[in-house]
């Protein structure tokens, strides 16, 4: 299941398309510019919310594995 930075960081990256192709329509490199800065943030949140939930998932599974030797 994804989690809270898995969800944004996917936003921040459809927001951050969006704002660079109005960027490149309107020939406005500011906007551009931002839209592929947001991107990229995007792109990174949600490589640290994978992270995040595979480490979890380790945790839960080691945790049930301990358990379930007592």
């Amino acid at each position: 299941m994804l989690n809270k930075n898995e969800i944004k960081g996917k936003a921040k990256q459809v927001m951050g398309a969006l704002k660079d192709k109005v960027g490149e329509v309107t020939n406005n490199p500011d906007l551009e510019a931002e839209g592929e800065a947001e991107r990229v943030e995007g792109k990174l949140q949600e490589s640290l919310g994978k992270g995040q939930r595979k480490v979890s998932e380790a945790v839960t599974k080691a945790g049930k594995a301990l358990a379930g030797k007592r």
